[in-house]
């Protein structure tokens, strides 16, 4: 059984990453998507091994001097993210294909580690402005959150040209169908 490539995807929050991570792992590609480690409490509804494994900061910290991350950040004060490298090699050595939903930062890093075994895509909104709004349609987040979601969103779209490909989503449909059909020629080694 050959060994899983990696699928790397990053993009600003209402992109429309969550929405077209969810319509390929509907589709026959053989995917797994990889579950990130954090330092913060489990949320009502979340389950360890399912939605995050969930680290005391003890712990987590242990794992990071072990260097058992392939990336990791403190995204909030106190509060960190990361991908451990015992979950992605589980998947590979499964033969699934390793899905990442991570900030630009961490997936700039995977990209670095593993090369052409890894295809980076940055989901890009067509403007700042449909950012906004589609995040203010949204109607979870309150304007002050949304003005600091805008201001992060300016500094990751400078990262864009540092991934593989850039996917502009101002068609959902269509970014998906162009999203998986890139997909689809990576497994199949032809990009």
């Amino acid at each position: 059984m050959s060994r899983g490539k990696l699928i790397i995807f990053s993009a600003p929050s209402g992109s429309g990453k969550t929405t077209i991570v969810k319509h390929l792992l509907g589709k026959k590609l053989n995917l797994a998507f990889s579950i990130s480690a954090t330092s913060r409490p489990p949320r009502k509804n979340e389950t360890h091994g399912v939605d995050y494994y969930f680290l005391d900061r003890e712990t987590f910290a242990k794992k990071v001097d072990n260097g058992e991350f392939l990336e990791w950040e403190e995204v909030y004060a106190g509060t960190c993210y990361g991908t451990l490298k015992e979950e992605v090699e589980r998947l590979r050595k499964a033969g699934k294909h390793v899905l990442f939903d991570v900030d630009v930062v961490g997936g700039v890093n995977i990209k670095k580690n593993y090369g052409n075994e890894a295809l980076a895509l940055f989901i890009q909104p067509p403007s700042i402005n449909e950012l906004q709004k589609r995040l203010t349609l949204r109607n979870t987040d309150s304007p002050e959150i949304i003005e600091k979601r805008i201001a992060k969103a300016e500094l990751e779209l400078t990262y864009a040209d540092r991934f593989d490909k850039i996917i502009i989503n101002d068609d959902l449909t269509k970014a998906c169908e162009e999203t998986e059909h890139l997909i689809r020629n990576f497994i199949d080694d032809k990009i």
